[in-house]
């Protein structure tokens, strides 16, 4: 695995952290670093879909954060566990996963900067 899925799976983590926070901040403190999340979460995107194929870098990053704010929810905010939304959080991993598998990451940059 390359230093540039890692940096998307440190997006993912952000991107949980400022979706969780837009419902949740309220004081100032919690909205600044919602804010930050956010900065910080886009930048590693932007950063890794320079380098891989964005696609398959926006469907890992918005499936496992989908599915990381449920088991958030889950966890920290005693929501009820839904065993169809497990299920398909499942479908969306298994999802990302084989996606995952058929993406070539070690495409280079052709003459015109495109991956």
């Amino acid at each position: 695995m390359s230093k540039n899925w890692f940096l998307v799976y440190f997006a993912v983590i952000f991107e949980v952290s400022w979706v969780t926070g837009l419902k949740h901040a309220n004081s100032t403190l919690a909205w600044i670093m919602t804010i930050l999340s956010i900065l910080i979460s886009f930048y590693l995107l932007i950063y890794a879909t320079k380098r891989l194929p964005i696609s398959t870098v926006y469907a890992v990053f918005t499936g496992l954060g989908a599915t990381g704010t449920v088991i958030i929810e889950l966890l920290f905010f005693s929501h009820e566990i839904n065993w169809v939304k497990v299920g398909l959080c499942a479908i969306l991993i298994a999802g990302v996963v084989g996606l995952k598998m058929v993406t070539d990451d070690h495409q280079t940059p052709s003459s015109k900067g495109e991956i």
